[in-house]
């Protein structure tokens, strides 16, 4: 790219200007998926979900700017570049919304916490990472490509919303996802309670923000840079396998987004619990928690490789450029989430 920069760096730093401000929003934001769900469903309180719907609404409609003013071309991001296979998103939401329920986070959510000091949450990251792996390039690669084989679009209308509305009625696809993204902001600022919370609203638009500076910053490499580079936004999945990969092989791999996405996850976490003054180190006590946490982060990495992302990945990234694997992802988490938290309340409550 420059003197200064290789490809690889550059889009190693746009990864983690974005993860930083992640990273803050889940320590000072309290931005989280299962605690948005568990919220919903067994607090009463819809908040941390019309937090989500607000950050959804900002992703879309500044992802469909950049795509008018042309900073972002919608065919080269990665999930309107894949065909959509809905079985695969079914069953690896289900599969993923299952695990994040037993593993008490998500990839995301076990990184911040890991950035508080919590240690059980780097069980849970490494555990996830190496399951992605296994799936994605390890030895039930071969299974999953012919359960599940990921071909890229060659020609037609992108999987896409916006791109197969426009294609039915004429109107122009940017025009459609401002629409839709703006649609979602008003979704969720129609709550009065919402509206008065500002640092809930703040935090919701500084995610949807971090998934903007994404799209714009690897187009924008890949633009004027001599490799390749792919256009991606943030997800945390098979990130953190390449991740874990970069930082046992650095010297022989090339640095990335996911590398500097899930590093500044990280240390926003970390300077958010900082100053919140909540960092202090917590380890797991009981063995039945720690196995159960295990088994629901490899469920998890092995369903986000399946639905070709996470809460994030799908929930936020995908849902930016409104690619149809989205919004059926994500019912299919929560679901997988809204059985596993069933399963666990009354567990509990059948062993007092």
């Amino acid at each position: 790219m420059s003197d200064v920069l290789t490809d690889g760096q550059a889009v190693a730093l746009v990864g983690l200007f974005g993860g930083i401000l992640l990273g803050l929003a889940a320590r000072l934001g309290r931005f989280c998926t299962l605690g948005a769900i568990e919220d919903l469903l067994y607090g009463g309180n819809g908040l941390r979900m019309r937090m989500w719907v607000l950050a959804i609404g900002v992703a879309v409609t500044g992802s469909f700017a950049l795509m008018a003013t042309g900073l972002l071309t919608g065919a080269d991001t990665y999930y309107l570049s894949i065909r959509w296979m809905p079985q695969a998103s079914v069953i690896g939401g289900l599969m993923f919304g299952y695990g994040m329920a037993l593993s008490g986070n998500c990839g995301y959510g076990a990184i911040a916490r890991l950035g508080g000091g919590d240690l059980r949450s780097f069980v849970i990251v490494l555990v996830m990472g190496v399951s992605t792996y296994v799936v994605l390039a390890g030895p039930l690669a071969p299974l999953r490509d012919a359960l599940f084989h990921q071909s890229p679009v060659i020609s037609g209308v992108p999987p896409g919303l916006a791109h197969h509305a426009a294609a039915l009625t004429g109107f122009p696809v940017t025009g459609i996802g401002i629409a839709v993204g703006l649609l979602f902001c008003a979704a969720a600022l129609v709550s009065g309670p919402f509206r008065t919370d500002r640092n809930a609203m703040f935090w919701s638009i500084v995610v949807g923000l971090a998934i903007v500076s994404g799209w714009a910053g690897t187009q924008y490499v890949r633009q004027v840079g001599f490799d390749a580079t792919p256009v991606v936004s943030h997800s945390f999945s098979a990130p953190l396998g390449e991740t874990i990969l970069f930082a046992m092989t650095g010297s022989a791999r090339a640095i990335s987004f996911a590398v500097g996405s899930i590093a500044g996850v990280w240390l926003g976490a970390f300077i958010g619990s900082l100053i919140k003054g909540h960092f202090r180190w917590e380890a797991c006590e009981d063995p039945r928690e720690l196995r159960r946490q295990i088994i629901g982060a490899a469920i998890m990495g092995a369903g986000a490789v399946i639905a070709m992302g996470c809460t994030v990945g799908q929930g936020l990234s995908a849902f930016s450029v409104l690619a149809i694997s989205a919004p059926v992802t994500m019912m299919a988490i929560f679901a997988g989430a809204a059985f596993g938290l069933r399963q666990l309340i009354v567990g509990f409550r059948s062993t007092a």
